[in-house]
């Protein structure tokens, strides 16, 4: 039976480029995104390397959306082995010109939407005895910026979720982590390129020692 991946929040970043990696492994893919036009163009992408792909649309700040994908997928295609949850505000906006609704809204995709992802996926992972769950995390957890404020609340709030997510779970044999990009997503980067990137999360679901969080 082929292992699946769910990516929530698919781009052309960081999602593409994971992607990629599981599927050269034998992983099918599923993508969730708000954009139609754009789970097309990356469908057709990853199709043209030989890749089983399929896409869904939900909106990962939307409780109701996000759980309605999740069914269908499971309905269609079955149970994932590893979810990735990619999705982000990335806004950039002082902290004194931040108002509660922005705030809000954002810690919706920025963390919210990142359990409701989780616990879509739990159950079917807790009867298989294994799983994997991965949140992208970002250098603004450690280092928070006055000029990214809601987004430096929201990594913040990922490393806690991944942190709390992989002690309830590290007995049922669900491995739950985050990885803290440090730096500035760029192809161009020797280090910080989207397939650098990707390979950390490939050796966290393959390395069973991995800690909790992997600092790039």
């Amino acid at each position: 039976m082929t292992s699946l991946l769910i990516i929530v929040g698919m781009g052309e970043g960081n999602g593409l480029a994971i992607a990629r990696r599981f599927a050269k492994e034998g992983f099918a893919i599923v993508m969730i995104a708000r954009n139609q036009s754009k789970l097309q163009e990356y469908r057709e992408q990853l199709q043209g390397s030989g890749y089983e792909v399929y896409d869904f649309v939900a909106d990962a700040g939307d409780e109701s959306s996000l759980k309605s994908a999740f069914v269908s997928i499971q309905e269609q295609l079955g149970n994932p082995d590893v979810l990735v949850y990619n999705a982000a505000v990335p806004r950039m906006e002082n902290v004194l010109s931040t108002s509660f609704e922005t705030l809000v809204n954002d810690f919706k995709v920025n963390v919210a939407g990142a359990l409701v992802a989780a616990q879509a996926v739990i159950p079917s992972m807790q009867a298989q005895g294994k799983g994997t769950i991965l949140l992208t995390g970002g250098g603004f957890a450690l280092y928070p910026s006055p000029d990214f404020a809601s987004l430096s609340i929201g990594k913040a709030g990922i490393r806690s979720l991944a942190n709390t997510l992989a002690t309830a779970l590290k007995s049922q044999n669900i491995r739950v982590g985050t990885i803290t990009i440090c730096g500035t997503v760029d192809a161009a980067d020797p280090k910080y390129s989207p397939d650098r990137i990707a390979e950390k999360y490939w050796e966290f679901h393959t390395i069973q020692d991995s800690e909790t969080e992997v600092v790039y």
